[in-house]
Formats: C-alpha cells, structure tokens, sequence
C-alpha cells in the first residue's frame, strides 16, 4: 500500500513509499554506479523491492536478500548456490543504505563474491552520500518554496482571507521572524542570477520582477546589486514589523519604482513620499492641479529650465542659495527666471505656498 504524509510547510501530499530514496534517484544510482565499476549494480526499498537497476528489467522484483539484509543491517554474500534458493537474487553482495541512522533500502552488487567484495564498501558509501546529498537538496527546494510562497502572501496578504497569526506561525516554522524590522525590496531586473548573488531567498513575483523581506543593511546591498547589474532598478520600503505593516512596505517599494525619478538605480520611498501622493491621485485630478498652478509656464520654449526651476526651488526649501547650487546658476540667474515666473503666472513664486503648489505642479507633469 502506498504511504503518503503532508509536507508541514505546504500542506501537500508527498510520496513517502521510499522516502527519500525515490525510484528516481534508486535508478540513477544504480545506472551510473554500474557504469563505472563495472558490475550491475540494483537499489532495492525497505520492503526488498528493486527499485533502480543497471538491468532495467529487474525493477519491480523483489531481491529476498535484501529483505534479510534490512533486518539485520549487515552486509550480505550469495554465491550461485546461495543465491539460486532465494528470490531474485544473483551472486553478489548486499549491503544496508542508512543514512542519519534510518536505514532506507539496500544496495546490491551481481558477480562473484570474491570479484564484488571489494568494490561492496565504496558502493555503499557512493550511495549513502548521493542520498544524502538528494535529501538535503530536496529540503532546501522545499523550504525555498515554502517562502517564496510565504512572501506571495504578505505581498497580497488580506486580513479578511486570511489572519495575521497564521502567517507568522508559518514564518515562524520557516525560521523566520517578522517581529524584526524588515525592508521590503523590489527589485526590476533581467538578470535573476546577480539578484540572487547578492539577496538570498529572492521571490519572483511577476517576469523579471522580485520581492525580499531583508532584515539588514538593505541599502548597501542594493547598491551592490545596482554596480553588478547597470540595468536594475530597485525600490526600497521603510523598516516594518508585523505581516500588516510588511504588505504596506512592499507596496511602499514597488510605488518607489512607478515614481522614480530616471538616472538612478536604487529608489527609496523615504525619498519619494511627495511624488507617491501624488500618484495617488486620478489622472484628471493630477491634469487639473498641474493646468491651474502652472497656467502658461509648460507652453513657453524654455519649459525645461522654468521646470527644473521650480523643482530646485521647492525642493531647497525656497533657499535662493540652495537651489542656485542645485541648478549649478549663479544666484542672479535664479532671481531672474523666479521673477519671470512670477511675471508670467501673475502669483508670486517666492511665496512659499504659491512655490509649493507649483512645485508639485512639476512633479505631475511629463
């Protein structure tokens, strides 16, 4: 009868006829340990049964030696004479596979004792470390899994679906504690191999877009990542604590990108509150905002430098020396276009208030 148990992170029926000897790897174990010693070589289950052969047509059958051998978990040997009484079994050797102490199948070697002896510890040993090492890989898989769709969920976490607590058992069993401020970071790059180089357990949320929960000094990884990957862009939440407050973050973090600014790589939204505000704002309302604050200023020629103007202005404070330094003018050419300004919208940009409103009127504008 086939056993089954549920995998504790996901919930997911799992094989467990083998355990973590599946027919798969008992094949390929079998296949090329017998292509390289020169001998057939079969792996049988718990039960004696050939579950992987360098003769495929033994799999299926039962090796009644090896039934013997998971007993008593010693080696085995069977001369023809031998052999010939017990089912399916050929002259050779049969060891136990056990790893951390469970023993999981047995291996066995066909030809004369005396031949196969000494090639009987080597195989035994191959075949515990590949299952070892199969096991292991399979766990990591598993676990990878298990927070990729742990992260999934905080980014589209709904209380009304499903409860905080829940989420956090399941962190918690992943060994993961999201009582430790995190930044969410999401990251915009074609290049899966340099993100996973510098951030670990990465979640490909969308084609070429990832998310990490880092609990760290998340900034300079960033900028590492951005020196490995000229063409990736990242947005970077404040820390958060609690999966409510991470699904904020990572909104936070991916509004960081919709509103960067270009010629930069790294986006924090500790930076970018401003435009994030503005963006939340309906395309009409943001339209009628800019015509009304801005009123001739974008149809003059020199828009750019009236535009990139305001920006330095309100962005320095209203601070004639600032924002000269930000603009790379002299003091004298700053009046200038401020007082242009002022002339061509009839309301006085050194205002403060009337500076903010149309400071914010050139955030909203191509």
């Amino acid at each position: 009868m086939l056993r089954t148990k549920v995998d504790p992170i996901r919930g997911l029926a799992l094989d467990d006829s083998h355990g973590p000897l599946t027919a798969e790897l008992a094949q390929e174990i079998a296949a090329e340990t017998s292509r390289i010693v020169g001998f057939n070589v079969l792996v049988t289950d718990r039960d004696g049964i050939v579950i992987g052969s360098g003769d495929p047509a033994r799999v299926g059958s039962l090796h009644e030696a090896s039934v013997e051998v998971m007993r008593t978990l010693e080696p085995a040997w069977h001369d023809a004479e031998q052999a010939r009484r017990l089912r399916g079994v050929r002259p050779g050797m049969t060891l136990p596979i056990v790893v951390e102490g469970e023993a999981l199948g047995t291996v066995g070697i066909t030809g004369s004792p005396r031949q196969v002896r000494r090639f009987g510890l080597l195989v035994q040993r191959h075949t515990e470390i590949l299952v070892r090492e199969a096991t292991l890989l399979r766990s990591r898989l598993l676990r990878d899994r298990a927070v990729s769709d742990l992260v999934r969920d905080i980014v589209s976490f709904d209380p009304d679906v499903v409860s905080a607590r829940a989420v956090e058992r399941r962190a918690a069993d992943l060994g993961l504690d999201l009582g430790r401020p995190r930044t969410a970071v999401v990251i915009d790059s074609a290049d899966a191999r340099a993100v996973r180089s510098v951030f670990s357990e990465p979640t490909e949320i969308a084609t070429g877009r990832f998310v990490v929960l880092h609990h760290g000094d998340t900034a300079a990884l960033a900028h590492r990542l951005a020196e490995l990957s000229p063409d990736v862009h990242i947005g970077l939440s404040d820390p958060a604590v609690g999966v409510a407050a991470l699904h904020e973050a990572c909104r936070d973090a991916a509004d960081a990108l919709t509103v960067a600014q270009p010629g930069r790589c790294v986006h924090p939204i500790a930076e970018l509150r401003v435009p994030q505000l503005l963006a939340s704002a309906g395309p009409h309302a943001r339209n009628r905002f800019a015509a009304v604050t801005l009123g001739p200023l974008p149809a003059e020629p020199d828009w750019p430098a009236l535009k990139s103007t305001l920006v330095a202005w309100g962005a320095s404070g209203f601070n004639l020396v600032r924002a000269a330094e930000a603009l790379h003018v002299h003091r004298n050419t700053l009046v200038y276009r401020l007082d242009k300004i002022t002339d061509l919208v009839g309301r006085p940009v050194k205002d403060p208030a009337v500076g903010l409103a149309m400071y914010l009127g050139c955030l909203v504008t191509p």
